[in-house]
């Protein structure tokens, strides 16, 4: 499987891999440069990738984390997301709905709406895919002039990040980050500084789907039950309607003498 290795401590902040991933998903630069003053996180339809202040001075990267067992393509209804045996999580923009279940699924806050079209959908990094296809490492990796970021298989760089923090305690925080994290992920960290900012748990946390898979695979019941109570509700208010009009229509009509006036009447 795939990953990112990322070096905190190598980050010197120039976005050159921003703008590699805006050129290489097709995105507007403008519009990139417009978003990255105007969103916090830098994040949106036209950033997929940002680099943001962690702590200290230093700076990392913000992208989708490409997830071992990724909570958004649980919490997707359509199979717009997947996740592939080489290690991105894919969006499929033909199969989505726009119904914005992965941004509140994502532990990171990741995917972003695009909130100025007339038929918006959701917009996240893929990890280059179709560059992996053709045997290319993602922009954002080939882009970087101070190596702050490996590419390889996960476990080969699980191994270096270990090394890196073994080799040179002094300089790195005893922990790889995305490691074990929500179920593990498939872009890795190491640092000198927390990295809480930007997402990361305090420790190591279980896979968010195993919370979610219950209420996904509830959805459609509930949709479909909510449907049958609006269309119930909907008769009653068409057949009032009904018999409102028909008083309307025959003024001299008796209106309807309810049960106590009967008794009434009875007594």
């Amino acid at each position: 499987m795939r990953a990112i290795l990322f070096d905190v401590t190598r980050c010197k902040a120039c976005e050159r891999c921003v703008a590699a991933c805006v050129q290489a998903s097709g995105k507007d630069p403008a519009a990139a440069a417009a978003d990255r003053a105007t969103m916090p996180d830098g994040l949106s339809a036209n950033r997929s990738l940002s680099v943001i202040p962690v702590a200290d001075g230093r700076f990392s990267r913000l992208s989708c984390m490409h997830c071992l067992e990724p909570s958004c393509v649980a919490a997707c209804l359509v199979g717009g997301l997947t996740k592939s045996a080489e290690g991105p999580v894919v969006y499929d923009p033909d199969k989505c709905i726009g119904c914005r279940y992965c941004m509140l699924a994502c532990p990171f806050h990741v995917p972003r709406y695009e909130w100025d079209r007339t038929a918006p959908l959701m917009s996240k990094c893929s990890m280059c895919v179709d560059r992996l296809d053709n045997g290319q490492p993602p922009a954002c990796v080939e882009a970087c002039p101070n190596d702050a970021m490996v590419f390889g298989e996960r476990e080969a760089l699980l191994a270096r990040a270990h090394e890196r923090i073994r080799s040179e305690p002094g300089r790195y925080l005893p922990r790889v980050w995305g490691e074990n994290e929500f179920g593990g992920t498939s872009v890795l960290f190491v640092s000198d500084v927390d990295l809480s900012s930007i997402g990361w748990p305090d420790e190591p946390s279980p896979p968010i789907p195993a919370l979610t898979d219950p209420l996904i695979h509830k959805t459609p019941f509930i949709g479909l039950s909510v449907a049958v109570g609006c269309l119930g509700l909907a008769g009653i208010i068409e057949r009032r309607n009904r018999l409102m009009n028909r008083e309307d229509d025959d003024p001299g009509a008796e209106a309807p003498v309810s049960i106590a006036e009967r008794r009434d009447d009875h007594d």
